[in-house]
């Protein structure tokens, strides 16, 4: 990359947003961008989690983007190598790799408020600016690892699920298992008939579903490529599905009880001991924590090989790990599945906005945005699976669709507005957008199922998922509302100084909109 290069869009992170939003930049006719990623090939989280087990939870073909539909995928419910070869497919499908620089790892992006434009610094001593950042890192990139008293001087081996170590042999050793997340429950089956010992560290039991998985036939994937419509269909199904199963999580807990009842059978086939199926049995509401799918974890559990210790990893002694209720146990290796940064992202760190002040600093009291995509402070900057955009029973595939229609609408706006020029949330707007969406959660499962979870902030604030159905968010970002934001031109940021009042730029939005559906229909 050539030194102070200069494009109209940056878009940082190459998994499915990245790669999404740069699918949408090339459809709407900006072929000016670059997409910056940290590692040496596409994929996110895909690319990251190559555990023993590692698949997706959500049916295959929802999990993929409407617009790249894959007729050939395997099995129900796809394998990482499978999702990551579908990202790869369509980095190549849409000629997005001319556009992708990899091993060039983002340090810090500062606004500069004269020139309007963000200044970005990469760890390989380039940099580069641009008009508009779009920050597709995503919320599940960064491993957490907690920190335990004696785990730096542990003789043996020690590494995050979402960071594994294929060249260490775990056959025959005594293995530790932290956490009993969606990672951990694919690991533990896909280990345990391999290890000498697994002890699991279990501090809070899931609710673990049965996974209905299978291969899907050849005279299925004949179907879908002879006939896409049947593809389509089946996505609509799998869709429609979820979306009527929203409100149960969102306004009436209660009815989940019917759902628990499925998870206790599934329990029940495989842990015949008391016991130990008092220890994996929940006392919380299902869904408060996110619902886990496996029919081989409880089997895996129920094996003569593996312990389960109902407490929390509290220290390291030498070989020897302890659990907060005292039980001791001899290990040869550490694999800790204990999640990410989700509601401090590291990249909050690396982001300075036009008062100088870090979005981490902006977001000390809880990440909010306005309509999961833009942050006051912050100009021409838009997060892909941003604050209040996750999900609890669908694919987050339909959020980032949604959110890439808002980016488009976001660049047609500055475009037909012209010159110099900046869009910048006004904080009036995104507080009233965070209290509707709060005050919309209060009913919802996951603040209301008795649990702790990490869709919660260090506040106790739920700023991770969505509190509706893919639809009404669909609708909520189908287009911008200049009404919500400050129009910063060039000469406005020069004599300090910003613009008009929500109703001008209502009217001002509304025209835009008007001039770019002309320019749509002559370009049909």
């Amino acid at each position: 990359m050539a030194q102070h290069e200069h494009v109209r869009v940056a878009v940082i992170g190459s998994g499915f947003g990245g790669l999404g939003a740069a699918v949408r930049l090339r459809r709407e006719g900006i072929t000016d961008f670059v997409v910056l990623e940290r590692a040496g090939s596409v994929g996110g989280t895909w690319r990251d989690n190559s555990y023993p087990g590692c698949a997706c939870d959500v049916p295959s073909h929802l999990y993929s983007f409407s617009f790249a539909p894959n007729p050939d995928w395997p099995r129900t419910f796809s394998g990482q190598e499978h999702i990551r070869a579908y990202l790869d497919h369509v980095a190549d499908t849409f000629r997005l790799r001319p556009h992708i620089r990899l091993d060039h790892e983002v340090t810090m992006m500062r606004w500069d408020a004269e020139r309007l434009r963000w200044k970005i610094e990469v760890a390989n001593g380039t940099t580069l600016t641009a008009d508009v950042v779009v920050s597709a890192t995503g919320p599940l990139s960064d491993p957490k690892t907690p920190e335990i008293p004696g785990l730096d001087t542990f003789p043996g081996k020690v590494f995050h699920s979402a960071r594994w170590d294929h060249d260490y042999d775990l056959r025959g050793k005594r293995v530790a298992m932290v956490g009993t997340g969606a990672s951990a429950i694919q690991i533990v089956p896909a280990v345990q008939p391999e290890v000498a010992r697994l002890t699991l560290f279990q501090r809070t039991p899931p609710w673990v579903m049965p996974r209905m998985d299978r291969a899907i036939s050849g005279a299925e994937r004949w179907l879908h490529r002879q006939v896409p419509l049947t593809g389509a269909a089946r996505r609509g199904l799998l869709w429609g599905i979820r979306e009527l199963q929203v409100s149960a999580f969102t306004k009436r807990p209660n009815e989940l009880g019917l759902v628990e009842s499925v998870a206790k059978a599934n329990m029940a086939r495989a842990i015949k001991d008391p016991a130990l199926r008092a220890k994996l049995t929940p006392d919380y509401r299902i869904g408060c924590k996110r619902i886990l799918l496996s029919s081989s974890y409880y089997p895996a559990l129920a094996k003569d090989n593996v312990d389960v210790v109902a407490s929390g990893l509290t220290e390291v002694r030498g070989s020897t790990v302890v659990a907060a209720d005292g039980t001791e146990s001899e290990v040869d290796a550490i694999i800790f599945g204990t999640g990410f940064h989700v509601t401090d992202m590291p990249i909050a760190d690396r982001v300075v906005g036009a008062e100088g002040h870090t979005l981490a600093e902006s977001w000390k009291d809880g990440m909010q945005s306005l309509r999961g995509a833009t942050a006051a402070g912050f100009p021409n900057w838009m997060t892909i699976i941003g604050p209040n955009t996750g999900l609890g029973n669908s694919s987050m595939i339909l959020m980032i669709e949604s959110q890439l229609n808002y980016l488009a609408d976001y660049l047609r706006q500055l475009n037909v507005l012209g010159g110099r020029v900046a869009l910048t949330p006004r904080p009036s707007a995104v507080g009233a957008w965070n209290r509707r969406v709060q005050e919309r959660m209060k009913r919802t499962v996951w603040n209301t199922g008795g649990c702790t979870s990490w869709y919660l902030d260090a506040q106790g604030r739920n700023t991770t998922v969505w509190p509706g159905t893919t639809g009404e968010f669909r609708r909520a970002t189908r287009e911008v509302d200049l009404g919500e934001y400050e129009v910063v031109r060039a000469r406005a940021a020069e004599a300090g100084s910003s613009v008009g009042s929500a109703a001008e730029l209502k009217a001002e939005s509304e025209a835009v909109r008007d001039a770019a559906g002309e320019q749509e229909a002559v370009s049909a």
